[in-house]
Parts: structure tokens; C-alpha cells; sequence
């Protein structure tokens, strides 16, 4: 029993891990694979919706869910603005002024942080009815982490029942599978783009304060997990909803499995694991193809 409580307890920290990771990272997934653009500065939106629920707790006394409401509006309504203001203007130009562009509007983001709320690290205060444990099969497991897990598949279950039956979700993966053609279709893809850059960058704010607890909020958040992002949307293949489901799964099981069983490899195991896919499944583990 000691052994299998073990491997239930890392099994469940993974599954929280995972479910932030694809919260934070199913937009940028959508966004690549419908505009083609090369945002590394996604993690700008994570960190947002970390900074601004801690803030609204810590400072103002907001409630909990009130704050991550908070965080879903700011940072969806910055990546609006953002959009139309500065991405709009290099759709269709090459990877390397988006990369260029990305990480410039990183180092930005972090100056801005850094002005504001200094270089320290922001502590997430878990609300008293979310602290404490719950013993799972002889183990205490933290409850604020079955909470994630609870409200991020109830959060990702409205996700996928809107982009699977909605006219905006049909709109999406009309334009992933060929954006010309739904252009002749009458699909007006500027506003369709603003559109899902604005949900993907809230659902990024979102995961960001929710997992304010696991990935730390901090100047240097963009920079220090973009790399996680990557590997989601990467393995899980452009443009699906699903693939990023699955290897954010995997990440995240993989990287606690790693830190306990572990520790002093760091990080070598994941990418030994990520090349492994990508050598088996070089398009992810679900891609669908952008026209």
C-alpha cells in the first residue's frame, strides 16, 4: 500500500501540475495554429493573471474567485489590446521578427513588473476553506491541489463543449483547416484572430492565477517557464485542443515523477522524454494542420 499511495499521491500533483500547464498553454496552441505566429511572450499573459490575483487578495482583500475573475478579464482584455495594437502587424511576416518581437515584449513585461511590484517573488495566499489536507489512500494530499484539479476540468469541460459546439468553435477549426477557404465563407478572420487571442491570453491569465501556488510569481516568470509552454504545444501538436490536453498530462506527471524519484537530474528527464516523442511523432501527438 505504501508504494501505490506514493505513486497515487506524485499521480495527483502531476495531474494539478498538468492541468495549469494547459490552462495557461491551450491558447497559445490555438493561436499558433490558426495565425501562425511564433508568440514566445505568451507567458506575459500567465504572469499577469498571477500578479493580478495575488494582488487583489493580498492588497484589496478580494475574494478568491472574484480575484481569478479578475485575472481572466485583465489579461484576456490585454491580449485584445496587445493584438490589435502590435501582433496585428506582423501576421505574415517572418518567424524571426516574431521571435524578435516576442522576446522583446518579455523583456518589457518584466521591466513593467519590476517597476511596480519590485523583484521579489508575490506569495498566493490559499483561501482558509481551500488549505489543509485530504488523505488519499493513507496519504494527506493538499486540498487546494484537488481544487485545481475539480475546477480546472470543469474549466477545460466548457472549453471544449464551446469550441466543439459553437458557431465560434466551428469558425476556429474552419480557419486552422484552411483559412482561405473560410474566408470565402464569409468568416471575418481579423475579428475571429482578436477574438481567440483575447480567450487564449484569459485562459492563460486564469491558469496563471490558479497555479500562482505551483509556478511562482515572479519578474522572471515568462522567461523562466516559457520553455513548459513550448514543450505542451509543441508535443501536442498545433491547433488542437486536445493533443496540448494530453501532453500537459504527461509533463506534468513526468516532472513530479522526476523531482521525487529524481531530484538532482533536473530537468534532463523531460527532455530526454521530449525527444523521444518528437523522434516517433514529429508533428505532436495530435496535429492538425494549418492551411
Amino acid at each position: 500500500m505504501g508504494d501505490w499511495s506514493v505513486l497515487i499521491s506524485i499521480g495527483l500533483l502531476g495531474v494539478a501540475y498538468g492541468m495549469v500547464l494547459y490552462l495557461i498553454s491551450v491558447g497559445l496552441s490555438i493561436t499558433m495554429g490558426l495565425m501562425g505566429f511564433v508568440n514566445l511572450a505568451h507567458g506575459v499573459f500567465a504572469m499577469a493573471g498571477g500578479y493580478v490575483t495575488v494582488t487583489l487578495m493580498n492588497k484589496y482583500g478580494v475574494p478568491f474567485f472574484a480575484a481569478l475573475a479578475g485575472a481572466f478579464v485583465v489579461a484576456a482584455v490585454l491580449g485584445l489590446v496587445l493584438e490589435r495594437t502590435l501582433y496585428a502587424r506582423l501576421y505574415g511576416t517572418s518567424d524571426f521578427d516574431q521571435v524578435l518581437f516576442s522576446i522583446g515584449l518579455i523583456f518589457v513585461s518584466i521591466a513593467v513588473v519590476r517597476h511596480f511590484w519590485g523583484p521579489l517573488t508575490q506569495p498566493m495566499r490559499v483561501p482558509a476553506y481551500l488549505k489543509g489536507v485530504i488523505p488519499v489512500l493513507g496519504r494527506d494530499f493538499p486540498s487546494y491541489r484537488l481544487f485545481l484539479i475539480g475546477f480546472s476540468i470543469a474549466t477545460i469541460a466548457v472549453l471544449w463543449v464551446t469550441l466543439e459546439h459553437s458557431r465560434f468553435g466551428a469558425m476556429i477549426r474552419a480557419a486552422v483547416d484552411n483559412r482561405r477557404m473560410a474566408q470565402s465563407l464569409g468568416v471575418n478572420t481579423s475579428r475571429l484572430f482578436a477574438q481567440t487571442f483575447a480567450l487564449g491570453s484569459g485562459l492563460a491569465g486564469l491558469g496563471g492565477g490558479l497555479g500562482a501556488d505551483i509556478l511562482v510569481i515572479a519578474p522572471g516568470y515568462p522567461i523562466q517557464y516559457i520553455l513548459y509552454f513550448m514543450i505542451v504545444v509543441i508535443l501536442g501538436g498545433l491547433g488542437t485542443i486536445r493533443g496540448p490536453f494530453l501532453a500537459a498530462l504527461l509533463l506534468g506527471i513526468a516532472d513530479t515523477a522526476c523531482r521525487y524519484f529524481w531530484p538532482e537530474a533536473g530537468a534532463v528527464f523531460i527532455f530526454i522524454l521530449v525527444f523521444v516523442i518528437l523522434y516517433f511523432r514529429p508533428q505532436g501527438l495530435l496535429h492538425r494542420g494549418r492551411a
